[in-house]
């Protein structure tokens, strides 16, 4: 998930430095979309983690 948001956050970078405004803004709102579905994923794997006993 954070590979597509970096992604999307350079294409949005290249679009920009290119001219293309409406495409870049359209690629860095899907990079913050990505980004925060990240995040919300990865604080909720840190609450519940595995919840296993650890092999021996």
């Amino acid at each position: 998930m954070l590979r597509w948001a970096l992604a999307f956050f350079i294409l949005a970078l290249v679009a920009g430095l290119l001219g293309f405004g409406g495409f870049a803004g359209d690629m860095a709102y899907i990079a913050k979309i990505f980004v925060f579905i990240f995040l919300v994923l990865f604080v909720i794997s840190l609450i519940f983690g595995r919840g296993g006993v650890p092999a021996v």
